[in-house]
C-alpha cells in the first residue's frame, strides 16, 4: 500500500512538472540545422524508466530552451540556463531542470532549462550550450535581462559540461549562426552541483580539456565525499585556486549523488541553501 501510495505520488509529481513545463515559452536554439546532425529534427524521447519520481528524456536532435521568469516584483535581472545531468546519455529533465528552474525564479534570476544532445555527444552537447548562452545574450532585453550576468548551473554531466563550457569559451564550436560569434560564449559565473568527468587526466588529476582556466568565471561547487565522482568537485577546484579563480567549494560527508534538490537528503537540502547566499554575495 505505501510503495503505491509513493508511485502514485510519484507519478502526479512528474506529470505536474512536465504540465507546468509544456506551458512556458520553448526556443528551439538552431534556426535551421542543426550542426553534427544529420537526420531531421525530432521531438526527444521520453525513456519508460521513472525510478526515483524522475523524468528522462533522451535522443535530442534538436536542443530546446524552456524559459522561466520570475515575478516582476522579484527579478533581479540576471539569469541562469540549468544543464540537467545524465551521465551524457540521458536528461533527468524534471529533477535537475525544470525543478531547479523554478527555484531560481524564487530568487529573481530568469532561468532557462537547456535540452542538450545525448545521447554519447559530447562535443554537441558544448556546441548547445555555447549556442544557448549566445542566444540568451542576444534576446536578453526580451526576457528583461539586459543588464544582468548570464551564468550557468549544471548537475553530474550538466556540470562537466558547465565546467568545459567555462574553460573552452575562447574556443569556436561551430559555424557562426546569424553571427552569433560576435557575442561571447563565456558565462558570468558557474555553479558546478556535484559535477562528474572532471578528474580524467593522468592519477585522477584534471581532465585536459579543462586546461584553459586563466579565464574561467567565478565558480561555486558542491560535493560529498561518499559520491563515486566526488574527486571532480575537489581537483576543479584546487585548479581554479591554483589560478586564482574565485572558488567556493562545499564538500560534505554523505549525500551520494543525483539527489538534485529534493527534500529528504542533507545534501540536497543543504546546497541551494548555500548556493542562494553564494550568489547574494557574488
Amino acid at each position: 500500500m505505501k510503495r503505491t501510495i509513493r508511485y502514485t505520488l510519484g507519478l502526479l509529481l512528474t506529470c505536474s512538472h512536465l504540465l507546468f513545463a509544456q506551458g512556458q515559452e520553448r526556443i528551439s536554439i538552431w534556426p535551421d540545422k542543426v550542426p553534427g546532425e544529420t537526420g531531421p529534427k525530432a521531438a526527444p524521447v521520453q525513456t519508460p524508466d521513472t525510478s526515483g519520481s524522475v523524468t528522462r528524456i533522451t535522443d535530442v536532435t534538436d536542443p530546446v530552451l524552456t524559459v522561466y521568469r520570475p515575478q516582476p516584483s522579484k527579478t533581479n535581472g540576471d539569469a541562469v540556463i540549468v544543464c540537467p545531468g545524465g551521465g551524457y546519455r540521458i536528461l533527468a529533465i524534471d529533477k535537475e531542470g525544470y525543478e531547479v528552474a523554478e527555484w531560481l525564479t524564487s530568487l529573481g534570476y530568469t532561468a532557462f532549462v537547456l535540452e542538450y544532445r545525448v545521447p554519447d555527444k559530447q562535443a554537441e552537447a558544448l556546441m548547445d550550450l555555447q549556442r544557448a548562452i549566445r542566444v540568451v545574450r542576444s534576446r536578453a532585453a526580451e526576457w528583461g535581462v539586459e543588464s544582468g550576468d548570464l551564468g550557468v548551473i549544471g548537475f553530474s554531466a550538466g556540470g562537466s559540461l558547465a565546467a568545459r563550457a567555462s574553460t573552452q569559451h575562447h574556443k569556436p564550436s561551430y559555424p557562426s549562426v546569424e553571427n552569433d560569434h560576435l557575442l561571447s560564449a563565456r558565462p558570468d559565473f558557474a555553479l558546478l552541483i556535484y559535477p562528474a568527468y572532471l578528474d580524467q587526466g593522468e592519477n585522477r588529476s584534471l581532465t585536459p580539456d579543462l586546461s584553459h582556466l586563466d579565464d574561467a568565471p567565478p565558480t561555486f561547487l558542491f560535493g560529498t565525499a561518499d559520491d563515486r565522482y566526488g574527486n571532480s568537485a575537489l581537483v576543479y577546484a584546487g585548479a581554479l585556486r591554483d589560478r586564482q579563480i574565485p572558488v567556493e567549494l562545499h564538500f560534505l560527508p554523505s549525500g551520494g549523488h543525483g539527489y538534485g534538490m529534493r527534500p529528504g537528503n542533507l545534501a540536497a537540502e543543504s546546497w541551494p541553501v548555500l548556493a542562494e547566499k553564494w550568489l547574494e554575495r557574488r
